[in-house]
């Protein structure tokens, strides 16, 4: 289990306080939310947290494999609904890998990123679109 302390400062900014290590993460609401989109949204934060979990599983299982990872990218594009309730939509995941395509481990880190488990922790209404792009 792990504890996350959150203070509302106002102004629709939260603080957040991992408490293992004290690392403190603030958030904002977006500009289209009534915020001033200053830092992370909430929202932003699912769709941050789906492309590092990914990377971050992948690469357990890269350095298990002795597979160098090193200069992966990940970009993911939040859609929100246009309709109510606001919601995210839609998460566009853009993985650029650092390895051939005709790697042989290639289908193991696809499966080990697609079974994230903030992947398998969203609501079945978000759409997840994944493009690969291996070197």
């Amino acid at each position: 289990m792990v504890e996350i302390k959150i203070d509302y400062q106002g102004e629709l900014r939260c603080r957040a306080v991992h408490g293992p290590s004290g690392t403190v993460l603030e958030t904002d609401a977006p500009v289209d939310n009534n915020g001033r989109g200053e830092s992370f949204s909430p929202t932003d934060l699912v769709a941050t947290a789906l492309g590092v979990c990914m990377t971050t599983v992948m690469g357990i299982v890269a350095r298990r494999k002795e597979i160098d990872l090193e200069g992966m990218k990940v970009t993911v594009r939040k859609h929100m609904s246009a309709d109510t309730p606001r919601r995210i939509a839609r998460l566009e995941v853009d993985l650029e890998m650092p390895l051939p395509a005709d790697h042989p481990e290639r289908r193991l880190l696809e499966s080990t990123g697609n079974g994230c488990p903030v992947h398998h922790s969203l609501h079945p209404d978000v759409e997840v679109v994944l493009n690969w792009s291996w070197q």
